[in-house]
C-alpha cells in the first residue's frame, strides 16, 4: 500500500511538474512589457500624445510594406534644428547625422522569424489604429511592447473582426497556415 502511495504521489508531482513546465513554455518568446532601453531618450508621450504627431510622419513606411519602418536619424531634425537643440538628447541626433550614422535603435516587437506581418496590410485593407496592436503609445514616455503579438492574440483579432481564420483556424476554408506562417 505504501509503494502504491509512493507511486501516486511521483506521478502527481510529476504530473504538476509537466504542466508547470507547458505553461511556461508557452510564454517563451512573449516580450509583452518589454521597455529596452534606446540611445536616445525619445518621448511618445510628447510628440504622439502632447504634440499630435502621426505615427506614419516618424513611421513612414507603415502603409507601404510589411515593417513600418525606423525613422531615419536626419528626420527628427526637420524640428530639432529650431526646437530644443540643445539638449543632450538632440546633441546626440546631431552628432550621429554629423558622422553619417543612423542612431541604432532597439528592437522593441518581436515576432517569430516563421510568423509572416505585413504593416500595409493591416493599415490600407484591415484600416487599423496603431493603438489596436500598439497600444496607447500617446501616453508612453518611452515605448513598450504593449500586447503579446502571439498567435492567439492575432487569432482572436481576426475572429473579432470576421476575417480569415474561421473558428477552427486549421480548416482549409480560409485557415491557410501559409497565410501567416513560412
Amino acid at each position: 500500500m505504501k509503494k502504491l502511495i509512493g507511486a501516486f504521489v511521483a506521478l502527481a508531482a510529476f504530473g504538476a511538474l509537466g504542466a508547470y513546465i507547458v505553461v511556461q513554455a508557452r510564454h517563451i518568446g512573449y516580450n509583452q512589457g518589454y521597455q529596452p532601453d534606446q540611445p536616445v531618450k525619445f518621448s511618445h508621450k510628447l510628440h504622439a500624445g502632447e504634440l499630435k504627431m502621426d505615427c506614419q510622419y516618424c513611421h513612414f513606411a507603415a502603409d507601404k510594406g510589411r515593417h513600418a519602418g525606423i525613422p531615419p536619424t536626419e528626420l527628427c531634425l526637420n524640428c530639432h534644428t529650431q526646437v530644443k537643440t540643445n539638449s543632450p538628447e538632440i546633441k546626440k541626433v546631431q552628432e550621429a547625422v554629423d558622422s553619417g550614422e543612423n542612431i541604432q535603435w532597439n528592437r522593441v516587437n518581436f515576432l517569430p522569424d516563421y510568423a509572416y506581418f505585413n504593416h500595409a496590410q493591416h493599415v490600407n485593407v484591415a484600416q487599423l489604429d496603431c493603438k489596436q496592436c500598439h497600444g496607447p503609445v500617446d501616453e508612453m514616455e518611452i515605448y513598450y511592447q504593449h500586447e503579446k503579438l502571439n498567435m492567439g492574440w492575432c487569432i482572436n483579432c481576426h475572429r473579432e473582426k470576421d476575417i480569415a481564420p474561421p473558428e477552427d483556424h486549421k480548416r482549409a476554408s480560409g485557415g491557410d497556415c501559409q497565410k501567416c506562417h513560412y
